[in-house]
């Protein structure tokens, strides 16, 4: 065989190029083409030095893959260096211990110029030697004790899961393991009150400190208002039955127009004022409406009032609105004036009011009673300063007296949303100096007063007890009749308003209770959705109370929402989803709400006077109630002859007896007093003519839709139903 001749090998692989290889061993050089080919297509012999070895194309499997092996270990053996020494000269040495994946021929092999070394270990069997090691190895670890620390945990009125475990530098996960093995289902974010936080605290092994209440409430801030006591101007309510001429004579005391302002000349919300006296005295008014619905706002005004100023006219005399007056009057222990209006008028009957009001125990001074009463007319100016000496005396009896100096406190009359100003408040000063840059807290808001504008609409640096002032720095809007207090510094009023809310979560879970418990009651009920938008506080508690009073054993209003502003692209994508109609009470939507409620087809209603208001949901509630069903007998025929008709089945010969049968009206057949089917007429026949109806003691043939059945003496009444509206 030459030597210089090449040898060929044929292996498996994807390489399309074929490499010569070089001599590998020292001594002598050999070279080798390797031919790639993807597959053994050949049967042609693997060595030319053994003959023997040649496949035929259908031998099986093994005797192929042995030849491909038996290749293998004769290229790899050209790998293997011989030893030098004479006495194994011709024999083959490995340098490492033979492994059969050592004869495996790879292009890596191939290509190597280096002697065969021996197999490198891989990381992963280093790292499972070294873990097999680890295991073998007794477990000793050295573990260090460390003292529990014991901290001080100041637990509020309801704090959350997460804030606890925070302060007490545990788990919350524990905190959770511990309130389920009690049987109590929560999460990071679920409140507990301070019992149970304490209770878990100690669980823990640390010390609970309950933090103090801190001062919110006006009755324990008036133990701290300093400086000295100083005369204060009366707080006046005018309070009175709708349309008696309470805004008309505040309007002539203030020589004002404020009426002609009013829609419908009826007061919808709350208005504060100021008025000199000719000896320069002030006397604070406040109007309230007159108006059913308003019963919250006049309850609200005779509590912050000092005198209430009753208002009857002489031609109409003692309403409704005119005893709850009294009433909200005499449950504030406020003293009364009654200002007898329109004393001008030809049919006024004054003595008579003076009579009537004897039974509500307010006797007139020529009657040897307490109760002052002035003759008055707001259209002719009449007896006004009468009136304001009246006001006068009385509060000197009452000996009306605040300090001018010091924290500043006072109730809110009135609260709205104004689109330039944002939130803003209607305040009445009871005690203090309120004075521009106060930090404050007013209901479940807080703030710095950035403004202060006075009833006639003038700016001020400061206001003084008894003072109306409009207040602007709120964080968002609060309800009417929440008490306002300044504070000493920002921290303060935050401290105050994080604790006001809180307590606030804990009333409005219980209401919450409440009402999922009167939903139970009334399941059956059909709901009407409501979203109301008002422009003042006032008039959204007006209308929403005057809403949920409505009520019926079918239907019920659900009020969604009821806020103060403007109505945005919120309010109307609230209405939307929840099918409700969209009200808005001397607002108007902006740009984007009124875009979104064309393309929506939403329909926003708008009423500026609340009566109004209050019939349209009532209209809307009607259509919600099931219309009246009444059946209306037209009249009777008996069956005489029955006759079978070809594509008309069979055919009632009747004779009508009573009133009239009238074709496609209901119908029902009566056999020996018991109805037997109830259908439609499909058709009526006279002599052989279609008609429509036939009248008392004509013959004529009855079809019914669906019925075949007749029989003689048969009976069939024809009725309509007629579909009646109801109202609430």
């Amino acid at each position: 065989m030459d030597k210089n001749k090449k040898k060929t090998l044929t292996i498996s692989t994807d390489l399309k190029k074929k490499i010569d290889t070089s001599v590998i061993s020292s001594g002598k050089k050999k070279s080798f083409l390797v031919e790639k080919k993807k597959h053994f297509k050949s049967n042609k012999q693997f060595n030319r030095n053994n003959p023997k070895i040649g496949l035929e194309p259908n031998q099986d499997f093994k005797k192929k893959n042995f030849a491909r092996k038996f290749a293998e270990q004769k290229a790899t053996k050209d790998f293997i260096k011989k030893d030098a020494s004479p006495a194994s000269k011709g024999k083959l040495k490995l340098k490492a211990p033979i492994d059969k994946r050592d004869f495996k021929l790879t292009v890596s092999r191939a290509l190597n110029v280096e002697e065969i070394e021996i197999k490198q270990r891989s990381l992963a069997s280093v790292k499972r030697a070294r873990l097999k090691e680890k295991k073998a190895k007794p477990e000793i670890e050295d573990k260090k004790e460390f003292k529990k620390v014991i901290r001080d945990v100041k637990i509020p009125e309801q704090i959350t899961i997460q804030e606890l475990s925070n302060r007490m530098a545990e788990k919350s996960s524990e905190i959770i393991k511990f309130l389920f093995n009690m049987k109590v289902v929560a999460t990071i974010n679920h409140n507990i009150d301070k019992d149970t936080a304490e209770y878990i605290v100690k669980e823990f092994g640390h010390k609970p400190i309950l933090e103090e209440k801190p001062i919110m409430d006006l009755e324990n801030k008036k133990d701290t208002i300093k400086g000295d006591l100083k005369k204060r101007p009366p707080v006046v309510t005018i309070m009175g039955h709708v349309d008696h001429g309470k805004t008309s004579l505040l309007d002539s005391l203030r020589n004002t127009n404020v009426v002609s302002g009013e829609f419908g000349g009826i007061t919808q919300h709350i208005g504060a004022y100021q008025v000199k006296t000719g000896k320069n005295e002030l006397i604070t008014f406040i109007d309230t409406p007159g108006h059913a619905a308003f019963t919250e706002m006049r309850a609200r005004g005779s509590k912050i009032t000092d005198i209430v100023v009753l208002v009857v006219a002489a031609d109409d005399g003692i309403k409704p609105q005119t005893v709850e007056a009294i009433n909200h009057a005499k449950a504030a222990k406020v003293p009364i004036i009654v200002a007898i209006n329109k004393c001008d008028l030809p049919n006024k009957n004054i003595a008579k009011i003076k009579n009537e009001m004897m039974k509500y125990e307010l006797v007139s001074e020529d009657l040897s009673g307490d109760t002052l009463f002035v003759e008055v007319s707001a259209t002719k100016k009449t007896n006004l300063d009468k009136l304001k000496e009246s006001i006068v005396l009385q509060s000197e009896l009452l000996d009306l007296k605040a300090s001018f100096t010091g924290v500043a406190e006072g109730v809110v009359i009135e609260s709205k949303i104004d689109k330039g100003k944002g939130p803003v408040s209607t305040v009445l000063v009871s005690n203090g100096l309120l004075k521009k840059g106060d930090f404050f807290v007013c209901g479940n808001t807080w703030g710095k007063i950035r403004a202060m504008i006075s009833h006639d609409g003038k700016m001020i640096d400061h206001a003084y007890p008894s003072t109306p002032v409009e207040i602007l720095g709120m964080n968002s809007s609060v309800n009417a009749g929440a008490d306002f207090l300044v504070t000493e510094n920002e921290e303060k009023a935050k401290e105050i308003h994080e604790f006001r809310g809180q307590n606030s979560g804990q009333k409005n879970k219980l209401f919450a209770k409440d009402k999922a418990t009167l939903f139970e009651k009334g399941a059956n009920k059909k709901e009407l959705n409501i979203v109301i938008k008002s422009d003042v506080q006032g008039s959204s508690e007006a209308i929403k109370n005057a809403i949920i009073k409505i009520d019926h054993n079918e239907v019920k209003p659900n009020i969604i929402l009821s806020d103060i502003g403007m109505i945005n692209e919120t309010d109307v994508n609230l209405a939307k989803a929840s099918n409700a109609i969209l009200i808005g009470f001397n607002v108007k939507p902006n740009r984007e709400a009124k875009k979104i409620a064309e393309e929506q087809k939403i329909d926003i209603k708008y009423f500026n006077i609340i009566y109004e208001t209050i019939d349209f949901v009532e209209k809307n509630l009607s259509g919600l109630l099931d219309p009246e069903i009444k059946e209306k007998v037209l009249g009777s025929a008996e069956v005489k002859k029955i006759f079978k008709v070809t594509n008309a089945g069979k055919i009632a010969g009747s004779k009508v007896t009573d009133g009239e049968i009238r074709s496609k009206s209901k119908a029902r057949i009566i056999r020996d007093g018991t109805v037997v089917y109830e259908g439609e007429i499909a058709s009526l026949f006279r002599e052989k003519n279609s008609v429509k109806e036939v009248k008392n003691g004509f013959e004529c043939g009855i079809s019914i839709k669906d019925f075949i059945d007749f029989k003689e003496k048969d009976v069939i009444e024809s009725y309509i139903s007629e579909k009646i509206e109801r109202t609430i």
